[in-house]
C-alpha cells in the first residue's frame, strides 16, 4: 500500500485511532495482503497466458491432422470408386453417395484387397498353364515337323529316281505329274518350315546387341532371287538398332521377298526407307506391284491366309512378320489399293 494512501486513511480516522500504534501493524497487513493478490494474479495472467499459447499450437496441430486425415479419407473413397468402376467385387459394392467414416472404409477397402488377391491367384494359374501349354505346343510343332520332313524328303527322292531311271519312258502327263508332286513336296516343305520359324519366334529370346540394318539388307539382297525387271531402291544411312540379327532378317527377308513376288509390273520398283521418331524408328517396303484390296489388311497377316494360291508361299510369312514386329513391342499395318501397290510400315523401338 502507498504512503499516500496511508496517510489518508489516518487523516479520516479519530485521532486517538490516527496515533494509535496498532494501526501502523494493521496498515502494513493489508500491504502485504495487496502485494500478495498482485503476485497471485500476476502468476495466473502468466499462466493464462501460457495455456493459451499451447491451446492454439493443440488447436493448430489437430487442424492439421484433421486435414490430413481427410486427404487421406478422400483418397480412400476414390480408391473405393476406381474398385467399384472394374467391378472387383459384385457382393461388396458401396453406394458412392453414402458418406463413410474411416471404419467403413477399411472394411470395404479390405474386401476390395481379398478380391484382388484372388484375382491375382487366378491370373498366376492361368498364365502357369498357358505357358505348360504354348511349350506343348511348340514340342508338339517341332515333333510332327521332323516327322512329316522325313516321308517328304523320301517323296521327293522317288520322284528324282523315277525321272532318271524312266528318263524317255513317261509322255508329257507323266512328265507333269511327276513334276507336280515334287511342286506339292516343295511347298509342304516350306509350309513345315514357316510353321517352325513361328512356333520359335517367342521362344528361348535372345540376346539382343547393335545390328547395322546397312549390313543386313545388303546380306539379304545378295541372298535373294531379284528378277531383272525389278529395282531395289535402298535408303542411304539405315540406322543401327538393338536386335537379333536372326529375328531381324526374318522380318526384312519376308517383307522384301513378298514385294518381289507380287509385282506384275513391268519395271518393278522397291523402296526401303525409314523415319526417326522419338521413341521409336519407323520402316517402310514400298512397292508397285499388284496391290491388295483393302477389305484384305487385316487378313494378310493370319497364320495359312494366302489371297491367291501361289506355290511359292506358305502363307505364314505375314504372320511371321507380325509376331517378330509385337516381339520387339512395335507395330505393323499397309496401304495399298489395287494395281497400284502395297506401302507395309512397321516401327521398331529405339
Amino acid at each position: 500500500m502507498g504512503s499516500l494512501i496511508k496517510r489518508q486513511i489516518r487523516k479520516y480516522l479519530p485521532e486517538h485511532l490516527a496515533k494509535d500504534k496498532d494501526l501502523a501493524v494493521f496498515l502494513d497487513a493489508v500491504t502485504k495482503s495487496y502485494s500478495y493478490y498482485d503476485e497471485q494474479y500476476a502468476m495466473q495472467q502468466r499462466a493464462m497466458a501460457l495455456s493459451s499459447e499451447e491451446l492454439f499450437a493443440a488447436n493448430g496441430k489437430l487442424r492439421k491432422e484433421a486435414a490430413s486425415q481427410k486427404k487421406v479419407i478422400d483418397k480412400l473413397k476414390r480408391v473405393i470408386k476406381t474398385l467399384e468402376f472394374y467391378k472387383l467385387s459384385e457382393t461388396n459394392k458401396t453406394d458412392s453417395n453414402i458418406d463413410l467414416d474411416g471404419l467403413g472404409l477399411i472394411e470395404v477397402i479390405d474386401s476390395q484387397t481379398k478380391d484382388i488377391i484372388k484375382i491375382n491367384k487366378q491370373r498366376e494359374k492361368l498364365l502357369s498353364e498357358l505357358a505348360y501349354q504354348n511349350q506343348e505346343l511348340s514340342d508338339y510343332a517341332h515333333m510332327v515337323s521332323h516327322d512329316l520332313k522325313s516321308p517328304l524328303r523320301s517323296i521327293d527322292t522317288l520322284t528324282v529316281w523315277l525321272k532318271e531311271d524312266y528318263k524317255g519312258k513317261f509322255d508329257d502327263k507323266g512328265e507333269n505329274s511327276l513334276e507336280l508332286i515334287r511342286n506339292n513336296v516343295e511347298k509342304m516343305d516350306k509350309l513345315i518350315n514357316g510353321i517352325l520359324e513361328y512356333s520359335s519366334i517367342s521362344k528361348n529370346r535372345k540376346a539382343t546387341y547393335t545390328i547395322d540394318l546397312n549390313l543386313l539388307i545388303e546380306d539379304i539382297l545378295n541372298t535373294l532371287t531379284i528378277p531383272k525387271h525389278i529395282t531395289i531402291k535402298k535408303a542411304k544411312n539405315l540406322p543401327l538398332i538393338n536386335g537379333d540379327k536372326c529375328r531381324l532378317q526374318q522380318l526384312f527377308t519376308n517383307l522384301i521377298e513378298n514385294a518381289i513376288r507380287y509385282n506384275d509390273k513391268d519395271k518393278g520398283v522397291i523402296e526401303i526407307d525409314f523415319k526417326s521418331k522419338t521413341k521409336f524408328w519407323q520402316f517402310t517396303i514400298k512397292d508397285n506391284g499388284k496391290g491388295i484390296d483393302p477389305q484384305y489388311h487385316e487378313k494378310i497377316f493370319k497364320t495359312f491366309e494366302k489371297l491367291e494360291n501361289n506355290t511359292d508361299s506358305s502363307g505364314i510369312g505375314l504372320s511371321i512378320v507380325k509376331k517378330i514386329v509385337t516381339l520387339y513391342k512395335g507395330k505393323i499395318w499397309l496401304e495399298s489399293s489395287l494395281n497400284k501397290g502395297s506401302t507395309f510400315y512397321f516401327t521398331l523401338k529405339k
